[in-house]
């Protein structure tokens, strides 16, 4: 088998994953974060339906991730005097299995650690294609040459802007943002959703850090200053009703908070020559809850085909694109904020409705499942590679 040196970039869910069976079908894997340290906690993600589920067991970590699942929780989504208006329930917001990153990523890189090369600290800083591999650099690592390099990290994906081209020109801003905190103080042992037009914050509950999720305009900020973050959300929700005041200091005492647009990738092909996009770099972050399934299926979808082509990239990355591309096409037709944060009264008893009547509520997850479904995975199991 040849093109058997392969470079991830992103430690999260997608990169460990790929890492994972590329290093089962005989490959070498590197895998660079730039991060110096895997994150810990985080907000809850998902996988719903009978394809995330097969995939989690032919991984062999099924039963791992139910041990280490949070529960879908019932929300209540309340007025502004605390008053419930209606109860967003725990299969809807935690699909069927539920489980914090940080624990998720863990255990990938528990599973992959031994057989794969982690290095932590590091970023790329060039990328160079020549007739039998990609010359990298890093900001801090000697230069090497790879056979292969994935670009894993996300939808701000440096491996992107490197090989495709300028962010701008492949990521399109869908008019919301949202931040994640782990908020200081007492918020309730039950989680709760409050809106007004165009802003929206749950706290509450024991498993979840703040969400907060509101329209704007596109902001010009620095990616990595938190206090910036701090005073973006804090600004954001100034003059709120309900716990409004509590909250918006919270947010400027949190130790940390994480602040992101709602964005979609718009990209006609995955790959360029011998780099290859994976996860929410490939796909985008419409906060659809589907990122993290899209993820873990599409790593499988793409080991598989490098080892069943013998490494054949070319064959490989083609073979990707038409297996996943129609799946992935849920996170290009979703935005969920205008969903979450509704731009008018009247549109937030709509969606409040969709909680109230049960047959709304289960149209939407029968909708979900069919999205969460709807590709044929392949078993590659007869082309794996002895080491």
């Amino acid at each position: 088998m040849k093109n058997t040196n392969v470079l991830i970039s992103g430690a999260s869910i997608g990169g460990p994953a790929l890492a994972y069976w590329l290093d089962r079908y005989g490959f070498n894997v590197t895998v660079v974060e730039k991060a110096p340290a895997l994150r810990a906690g985080g907000q809850a993600v998902d996988f719903k339906g009978e394809t995330h589920l097969t995939v989690l067991r032919r991984m062999g970590i099924l039963e791992d991730v139910r041990r280490l699942q949070t529960g879908g929780t019932d929300q209540e989504i309340v007025d502004a005097d605390g008053r419930r208006l209606a109860v967003i329930p725990g299969e809807f917001t935690g699909g069927e299995i539920e489980i914090k990153r940080g624990d998720l990523s863990r255990l990938l890189y528990d599973r992959t650690a031994a057989g794969c090369e982690y290095v932590f600290g590091d970023s790329i800083t060039s990328l160079t294609e020549t007739a039998d591999g990609v010359h990298v650099t890093f900001e801090r690592a000697a230069p090497r040459t790879f056979d292969l390099v994935v670009g894993a990290d996300g939808i701000h994906s440096n491996v992107r802007r490197l090989a495709f081209g300028p962010e701008a020109d492949h990521v399109a801003f869908l008019g919301h943002y949202y931040a994640l905190a782990e908020l200081p103080g007492d918020f309730g042992p039950v989680p709760k959703m409050y809106n007004e037009p165009g802003r929206m914050v749950a706290v509450g509950g024991p498993k979840a850090p703040a969400f907060f999720v509101f329209a704007s305009e596109q902001l010009d900020y620095d990616r990595y200053d938190v206090e910036q973050h701090k005073r973006i959300v804090a600004e954001a929700y100034a003059g709120m009703g309900w716990r409004g005041p509590a909250i918006v200091d919270a947010v400027r005492r949190a130790d940390d908070l994480y602040l992101d647009s709602i964005s979609q990738v718009r990209i006609d092909h995955y790959a360029r020559g011998r780099v290859v996009l994976l996860g929410d770099a490939a796909y985008g972050n419409t906060l659809g809850g589907f990122g993290t399934g899209l993820a873990v299926v599409g790593a499988y979808v793409l080991a598989g085909e490098l080892a069943a082509a013998g490494g054949d990239h070319r064959l490989a990355f083609e073979r990707y694109e038409e297996e996943f591309r129609g799946y992935a096409k849920v996170a290009r037709s979703g935005n969920a904020g205008p969903f979450l944060a509704p731009g008018s009264p009247a549109r937030i008893r709509m969606r409040n409705w969709t909680f109230k009547y049960g047959f709304l509520l289960g149209l939407m997850l029968k909708m979900t499942d069919m999205f969460a479904t709807r590709i044929t995975l392949k078993d590659y199991e007869p082309v794996r590679q002895a080491r």
